[in-house]
């Protein structure tokens, strides 16, 4: 269980902050070298040095982002080239790539950064290019949002790469690119003109994701732990009918791999943020705003829970909560995480994004006057913030092109790299990893020297 330290502020991480910018820019300057485009998007290290693998191009927003990020923080004007430069060359395909769920991490993680700065006076922009940006972003959420299988019970939701059988977790964070496009007064059109609005299937997608992918302890099956995720729900298309949970990253169906705790952790505190900003009326043709609000808060704190509960001491999970060399580990959520143990990788990546989770979940907690609740969420963000913004987790080494050490990308699949001598992954970088550590940063920063509150809808 994570030892929460609750006299940490973001001020007191500011110099850890500061710290991981100052080595963030040498990596998204050495990435930019000796990226070959041809290759497709980098994706993970290896000794070391980015490789690519090319699934669904998932991570080409994330190295982009990364460089617009590198700008937000520290105003470096080279970063923001890199950044912009990168989207204008070669974001173009995924706004209207209708094969991935993947528009909330590529597509907002560019367009929507930089369209944000844009907006709030950080860079100068043209008109014509901040109608770029805004066309992308009311493009992508409608092509994310029309990859859609309708279920029963006004419920549906985003269907993964793997069909439309399958709701993933990592989806709940492509939710932002249907947010942003319906907050620029999009709609996706169907048959007949029929005008689908982005923020119901939002909702849609959301309560199903709450209802099936996140479990709260009331006997679903043998192994209903309250806050416990499934990666994958399945689904019988005939009839609409849910079917079993399954796990592509994972370890099994019945376990918790914590990345995708982690994304749904996160998805819902930001979603929660963005409800906050939308009048009662908006929610009118789907429901009742309050309802929306304590569905997405009752997930967002049971996974924050069972993260707090299921992770070691210093904040960092392993790979998957029932991964079977755990049990070799001895008594291992009572100290430490190791990620140099021989049996099973941790992944600081999950971490990373938790973090955010747990912060934003504390932060709007904390806005509604509950703030002995939210304090103690934040607080427990805070302390996985301490440990991944220091080494062992921090890469330091100029020969490293990786910012966040020690995450992992696709265990079952042996995808990661195994240093020599070593008989499990550890010591590598994924890039969704590196950017979300720069998010994670970006947010403290904001909060500690009190600049206005940073989320995917605005700066």
């Amino acid at each position: 269980m994570i030892r929460i330290n609750s006299s940490l502020t973001p001020e007191t991480l500011r110099a850890d902050v500061e710290r991981l910018f100052e080595v963030s820019a040498k990596k998204v300057f050495a990435l930019q070298k000796s990226w070959d485009p041809r290759l497709g998007a980098p994706v993970f290290t290896a000794a070391g040095r980015y490789t690519s693998r090319g699934w669904t191009e998932w991570t080409q927003g994330f190295q982009f982002g990364s460089a617009i990020l590198q700008y937000a923080a520290t105003g470096d004007r080279r970063a923001l080239s890199i950044g912009r430069k990168g989207t204008l060359e070669h974001m173009g395909r995924h706004v209207s790539h209708i094969g991935v769920h993947d528009h909330g991490f590529n597509n907002v993680s560019t367009y929507a950064n930089l369209y944000h700065l844009a907006k709030a006076g950080r860079i100068v922009v043209s008109e014509g290019e901040m109608r770029f940006y805004e066309l992308a972003l009311r493009v992508s959420g409608a092509v994310q949002a029309a990859r859609w299988t309708e279920l029963p019970g006004n419920l549906g939701y985003i269907y993964s790469f793997n069909g439309p059988h399958s709701l993933f977790a990592d989806t709940i964070r492509s939710l932002r690119s249907l947010a942003l496009s319906h907050r620029l007064g999009h709609a996706l059109l169907g048959e007949g003109d029929r005008p689908i609005s982005l923020l119901g299937r939002l909702l849609q997608h959301a309560e199903t994701t709450a209802r099936f992918n996140v479990f709260y302890g009331r006997g679903r099956d043998c192994y209903d732990i309250s806050g416990r995720v499934a990666h994958e729900s399945i689904f019988n298309l005939n009839d609409g009918s849910y079917r079993c949970p399954n796990s592509q990253q994972g370890y099994s169906p019945f376990t918790t791999w914590t990345r995708g705790l982690a994304w749904i952790l996160c998805g819902y505190a930001e979603q929660l943020e963005f409800l906050e900003t939308l009048p009662e009326n908006e929610f009118e043709p789907h429901g009742r705003k309050a309802g929306f609000i304590a569905h997405f808060l009752k997930a967002a704190r049971a996974t924050a829970d069972f993260y707090i509960e299921q992770t070691p001491t210093d904040g960092v999970p392993y790979w998957d909560t029932g991964a079977p060399g755990l049990r070799d580990l001895g008594d291992y959520l009572d100290r430490p995480a190791d990620p140099l143990n021989d049996c099973e990788p941790v992944d600081s990546s999950a971490a990373a994004i938790a973090a955010q989770g747990l912060v934003r979940l504390g932060h709007y907690l904390d806005s509604k006057k509950q703030g002995q609740l939210g304090a103690y969420y934040s607080a427990a963000g805070l302390t996985v913030a301490r440990t991944i913004l220091r080494e062992p987790y921090l890469s330091v080494s100029p020969r490293h092109q990786g910012l966040l050490l020690h995450a992992i990308y696709h265990r079952p699949n042996g995808w990661d790299y195994v240093p020599k001598n070593r008989k499990i992954p550890c010591g590598e970088s994924g890039l969704w990893g590196d950017y979300h550590v720069r998010e994670l940063g970006l947010l403290l920063q904001h909060l500690a020297d009190r600049k206005p509150y940073y989320t995917f809808f605005g700066f």
